[in-house]
């Protein structure tokens, strides 16, 4: 198996170069409206953003702001197919302009315009980004009522370009099931709020580059990616910044194309590509590794499972799950300038290939001793 990957710099034309209905799932973190290190980058695109600010008019830069981000949603409309689905990742701002304190609702601008274009709403996700620090609370401390709620999460806005996409053929039937997740994964990714992807986490870029980018963290687009498309789909992420959409498409074995306007972030993204797929292939190992720790534990619990994998022979809980394959990444090259491939193995990883037929049993703890990681399914 291989993936394409293209990225586009530069472009004034945008997302023109890219055919209508060619992307499967879009999914981004766009800059975020009236927050103060994105103030410069939405008056390049329109100056009477900077003259609203300068003038103290809030309400005028906010929804001027959001103009700019308009445009890009009418080519994600465009360019996703029929059944494709769009992944936003946004949260809200908070602004004293005037000494007059206001929160910005940034996920409430963008969904009522997406709605507008023709899209259908999903069930929304909360990505919860708890902090400790003790400076964290806004306004006057402990008195009433000066003091204001703090902002402790994003919104993953979801739509769908029309009515739920169809696999008809024998091939895209099969490629779904390959593409399949977990049933343990389902359950904690397809809750509206995410409250485990919070804290330090290794990352493909230091601190000082993330924090410069404004990028969301490896896991939140690797998650959507595996949830809203199959292998082989094409994903897109039109603020492409540092990369994260792209390697986290890698590593998910689908296409990627990523739409960037600052050349600054180029040295960051391809310095990374030495490194992506020894990552990917540590993801993918701790994917395998924490569905085996499911295993066992649900095991002495509930007993026996039903399905076994086709392809690893270890027990899952569906029938959905029997032919799930997740790729292991084997090399990436520069095809031409800003083009990558990806090549994939076929085969499923050995080390977590063994006989998980005792485990199909109906009472917990029959199948002797218990043993530890991938071992436990050991022939």
């Amino acid at each position: 198996m291989k993936t394409s990957h293209q990225i586009i710099f530069n472009n004034s034309n945008k997302m023109k170069t890219i055919p209508s209905e060619s992307i499967a799932l879009m999914v981004t973190s766009p800059p975020y409206p009236m927050i103060e290190m994105w103030d410069q980058m939405f008056a390049d695109q329109n100056p009477k953003i900077g003259k609203a600010l300068e003038k103290k008019q809030g309400g005028m830069a906010f929804e001027l702001m959001h103009k700019v981000l308009d445009s890009v949603w009418d080519e994600v409309y465009r360019v996703l197919i029929k059944g494709g689905i769009a992944c936003i990742n946004i949260g809200d701002a908070t602004r004293t302009i005037n000494e007059n304190f206001s929160l910005y609702q940034n996920h409430t601008r963008i969904m009522g315009y997406l709605l507008t274009l023709g899209f259908n709403a999903l069930p929304a996700i909360l990505w919860r980004k708890q902090t400790n620090a003790p400076n964290k609370f806004m306004g006057s401390g402990m008195l009433p009522p000066g003091a204001y709620v703090t902002l402790e999460h994003e919104y993953i806005l979801i739509v769908r370009k029309g009515k739920k996409r169809e696999f008809k053929t024998s091939k895209d039937k099969k490629i779904r099931r390959e593409s399949a997740f977990f049933w343990e994964e389902r359950n904690v990714w397809f809750s509206d709020i995410w409250m485990d992807l919070k804290g330090a986490s290794q990352n493909l870029f230091d601190a000082k580059i993330r924090n410069r980018s404004a990028a969301f963290r490896f896991d939140v687009p690797y998650r959507l990616i595996n949830m809203f498309s199959v292998k082989g789909d094409t994903v897109l992420d039109p603020f492409f910044g540092i990369g994260t959409t792209m390697y986290a498409a890698m590593a998910a074995g689908r296409n990627s194309v990523g739409v960037e306007l600052d050349q600054n972030f180029k040295d960051a993204i391809l310095s990374r590509m030495n490194t992506i797929v020894d990552y990917s292939n540590e993801c993918i190992r701790s994917r395998l590794k924490n569905h085996i720790n499911f295993v066992q534990e649900r095991h002495k619990s509930k007993g026996g499972f039903k399905y076994l994998n086709k392809h690893y022979e270890f027990p899952v809980i569906t029938r959905q799950e029997t032919e799930l394959l997740i790729n292991r990444l084997e090399g990436i090259k520069e095809t031409n300038n800003n083009n990558f491939q990806v090549i994939y193995s076929d085969e499923p990883q050995q080390e977590f290939c063994g006989d998980g037929k005792r485990f199909l049993s109906t009472k917990p703890g029959i199948s002797g001793p218990e043993k530890t990681n991938s071992n436990i399914l050991k022939k």
